[in-house]
């Protein structure tokens, strides 16, 4: 699928003229895929989880944020795809615009793909993710690790929106940070907290 219909959906929700948001121009991902956690204040404080697959970024949202917990089961409903740019995003989208409200680079970096077929033989990443079961490594600055999503609920059928699971496995040489107090939390990317890019927005 070509990437401007992937970021269809994306597209249409965003007033471009109105946000600081990336519309997206097909930028290329570097060494490795990449992955991005943001601490998003928006209607209701939540995490949202970004994978990069192909060309856009795959996302979830996660209410309490990766766990390094295995014990743990994080929701994730899946959102639409991003562009690659939404990685470095960080600021105030208006109110009234989609998704109103701060966001924060919480964490960033590159992930591993290890899906593997029964027989023990590699599979390709998006096609594990639409089967509904991926596992990957992730080597961030707050993340480290392996984690799988598991998709429990299609979303067919009239029976709720998809929803999947973001789980920590166990072993893999863990070395990860909990989710923290998303409003003491502080950006991977600039050390800024939620309250402080909004106040260097409204200073602006």
């Amino acid at each position: 699928m070509a990437e401007r219909d992937r970021l269809r959906d994306y597209r249409g929700k965003r007033d471009f003229e109105r946000t600081g948001e990336p519309r997206g121009h097909g930028a290329t991902g570097g060494d490795g895929p990449r992955f991005v956690v943001q601490i998003h204040d928006a209607s209701t404080m939540h995490f949202d989880f970004r994978l990069q697959v192909d060309d856009v970024l795959k996302s979830w949202s996660v209410p309490k944020g990766p766990s390094a917990d295995p014990k743990d089961k994080r929701l994730a409903v899946p959102t639409e795809d991003h562009p690659l740019e939404y990685e470095e995003f960080e600021g105030v989208i208006p109110r009234g615009e989609y998704g109103g409200g701060t966001v924060i680079v919480w964490d960033h970096g590159t992930y591993e793909p290890l899906s593997h077929d029964r027989a023990g033989r590699p599979v390709d990443f998006a096609q594990s993710l639409e089967r509904g079961h991926a596992t990957f490594r992730l080597s961030g600055s707050k993340l480290h690790g392996e984690y799988a999503l598991t998709r429990f609920r299609s979303g067919r059928d009239g029976d709720g929106e998809e929803a999947w699971l973001l789980v920590k496995r166990t072993g893999g040489g863990a070395r990860a940070h909990g989710a923290p107090d998303p409003r003491r939390a502080r950006s991977a990317k600039s050390g800024r907290t939620l309250s402080q890019v909004a106040s260097d927005a409204a200073g602006e």
